[in-house]
């Protein structure tokens, strides 16, 4: 019985120092990552839930910020694994309204703010989130420690995150990709948009981050959202060490994302990959492979 003891023993005090450690590197590690909490885009995807819209975690350091919490985030941050505490985030940016990207910005930002207990954390969002018809609750507004617009061509800092918006994008609302200054590496995040000519040279980051919800473009009427075709036009031009697509509408889906990244990637000759729900980017380890 003395040798089973001391067995249950050994096995709970490495089953807490492996929950220990790994809860501190969370908490005080350095690592630098982008996990995918949800990769659903456009209507019939996000409201059947064919993936998940629970939007993007990027973690620099000690700094955390939650990109486009849509409908889910709060549920799928805490059941993630290892488990995301949202009350260890220090901001939120929306790249636009739409509630695919911002369903749960409000319950995201009492998480953060412990039920309003704690006034902390920045809110960065266009305008017309904010102000005209605005999807952040006057109330919850008060909450934040601060909240910053984003307007075109601006640089942005939160912690040791350091990023900048471009032009505004060909949106049906005030919409704005994201250059992230991430020393030593940059990360572009294209979001919602139709195709212009300047795009590609807007986002030249290393990692390359695309919203593209339809496999072929539709010529008879104007969708303000990117297709394969317009992702090829892009990476050919911008050259990135690493393109990830996401925010898959339902042609994408029906094509199977990762089967259209390998195309992508044997066309190219370019390292393209296509984001799942869950999908954890090491910002080192992932640049260097």
């Amino acid at each position: 019985m003395d040798g089973e003891w001391a067995r249950y023993i050994i096995l709970a005090g490495l089953w807490v120092f492996s929950t220990l450690t790994s809860a501190l590197t969370f908490l005080f590690g350095d690592m630098s990552f982008i996990k995918f909490i949800g990769t659903a885009g456009a209507r019939f995807v996000v409201t059947k839930q064919l993936r998940s819209s629970g939007g993007v975690w990027l973690s620099v350091g000690k700094t955390n910020l939650y990109i486009d919490p849509g409908p889910g985030a709060l549920v799928r941050c805490l059941n993630s694994k290892p488990k995301l505490e949202p009350s260890m985030i220090e901001g939120i940016l929306l790249t636009h309204k739409h509630l695919d990207h911002s369903g749960d910005v409000n319950v995201m930002i009492e998480a953060m703010t412990e039920g309003g207990f704690k006034k902390r954390g920045v809110l960065f969002a266009p305008e017309d989130a904010l102000e005209e018809d605005p999807v952040v609750l006057k109330y919850v507004k008060k909450y934040v420690e601060k909240i910053e617009m984003l307007k075109e061509n601006s640089e942005y800092r939160i912690g040791e995150i350091r990023f900048s918006t471009a032009q505004k994008h060909r949106h049906r609302v005030e919409t704005y990709g994201i250059n992230f200054k991430i020393s030593p590496h940059t990360v572009s995040l294209i979001a919602d948009t139709r195709f212009f000519p300047e795009l590609p040279n807007l986002y030249r980051g290393e990692i390359l981050i695309i919203h593209v919800v339809r496999l072929k473009p539709i010529v008879d009427e104007p969708i303000d959202h990117l297709s394969v075709e317009d992702v090829k036009a892009i990476v050919k031009k911008a050259k990135p060490k690493l393109t990830i697509l996401t925010h898959f509408g339902m042609t994408m889906i029906k094509a199977k994302p990762w089967v259209v990244a390998a195309e992508l990637e044997k066309e190219l000759g370019l390292k393209v990959i296509a984001a799942s729900d869950g999908m954890k980017i090491d910002l080192e380890r992932d640049l260097e492979n």
